[in-house]
């Protein structure tokens, strides 16, 4: 029976490889815009409150979408939500939920908000990026810890409907230090993940600089993240750092501006797309977003995973290609777009690619899709 059961949970695996057309590009020259659709602020769906939303991907088995909400617990317990995107070549025609899960801890229970949190006991959630197992249809999260709490980024498996199957192991790097030595800044972990595109490895993204490795980036100067390449049980093949931009504009006095990697997506197994979003505060209090979309490849990169510091270090970083400058769209409004992720083939058998933005929870910003096809 045992041997049975093994059989058919294969074979239900390698089904749904079948079913699953390759999501990427093979290369990506330029994007051209199609169209924008935008969900209601505060929306209720299935007694649940939607923004937050920091993480897409498709769902080819399903034909469905999937998003990933940041929601600490606050609102509701943490959980992720299924959509139906309905485009073609020409028009974004509309957007509209199909389904929400809870995500479980390995106990089975959700996750506790910060003020239910009790050290030992789980972790308090702060998910921002997903993506759907190429093999089998499950899904794939990130949180970025909580560095106040002691608590380390993780990157976690599980089923279709929110059920706990496995976590990925993390080299000590990750670790995070309340006194702010080493490890991931605090809100700056794990804010992109992606699988290559034959689904064996997969890539994890800090949003910005480890302690260790210097400074956040200012108006003035850059700063470095590291990007890590996984085997799906956890073994390191490789790290670069990807060279974040100066913010592009100055914040008000006493404002604030950051800049980070928000997103990231294998086009092949050396070359990711990045998105690298900055938001800069103005004397009034209001936001503005700036979002850049560059290529990468690891051709002539160093691999840094055995330096410790990149202070003093020498190496190369990843080159980076501008793909895309959001600023150039002309639209009424770029928010805070946290996810990126390649959709079904066009009808020119062009790859659709879909951005989507995370609301914060605020009224001032929006929930938006912005839809693009890929010009290889």
């Amino acid at each position: 029976m045992k041997r049975a059961l093994i059989t058919f949970a294969c074979a239900l695996a390698l089904a749904g490889c079948a079913q699953l057309p390759s999501r990427t590009a093979g290369s990506v020259a330029q994007l051209r815009f199609i169209g924008e659709q935008r969900l209601p602020w505060h929306q209720q769906y299935q007694g649940t409150l939607v923004g937050g939303l920091s993480g897409i991907d498709y769902d080819a088995a399903n034909d469905e979408w999937v998003m990933i909400c940041d929601d600490r617990s606050q609102h509701n317990a943490a959980r992720y939500y299924r959509a139906r995107l309905e485009f073609d070549l020409h028009a974004f025609k509309s957007a509209q939920l199909t389904s929400v899960a809870t995500l479980l801890q390995p106990d089975g229970s959700p996750y506790p908000s910060k003020e239910a949190y009790k050290p030992g006991a789980g972790a308090v959630p702060d998910l921002e990026a997903m993506r759907v197992d190429p093999r089998d249809a499950s899904i794939w999260y990130s949180s970025e810890g909580d560095v106040r709490l002691g608590l380390d980024p993780f990157v976690r498996h599980a089923t279709r409907n929110g059920r706990y199957l496995a976590t990925l192991p993390l080299p000590p790097m990750f670790t995070v230090s309340k006194e702010h030595k080493s490890g991931p800044r605090n809100n700056q972990a794990f804010e992109g993940i992606s699988f290559t595109p034959d689904g064996n490895t997969l890539w994890v993204s800090l949003e910005g600089p480890m302690y260790q490795d210097g400074p956040e980036p200012d108006p003035e100067h850059g700063a470095p993240s590291r990007i890590t390449h996984f085997t799906r049980d956890g073994k390191v093949l490789g790290q670069y750092v990807y060279p974040l931009d100066a913010i592009p504009a100055k914040p008000g006095p006493g404002m604030a501006a950051d800049n980070g990697i928000s997103e990231i997506l294998a086009v092949s197994d050396s070359k990711l797309l990045v998105l690298e979003r900055a938001g800069v505060q103005a004397t009034d209090g209001s936001y503005r977003t700036f979002v850049r979309i560059y290529e990468v490849d690891t051709a002539g990169a160093t691999d840094v995973q055995q330096l410790p510091t990149l202070k003093g270090a020498t190496f190369t970083t990843l080159k980076k290609r501008l793909v895309l400058d959001l600023d150039s769209l002309g639209l009424p409004m770029i928010d805070n777009l946290e996810g990126i992720a390649f959709g079904p083939r066009l009808a020119n058998g062009h790859a659709s690619l879909m951005l989507v933005s995370d609301d914060n929870f605020n009224k001032s910003e929006v929930t938006q899709f912005l839809l693009f096809e890929v010009i290889p």
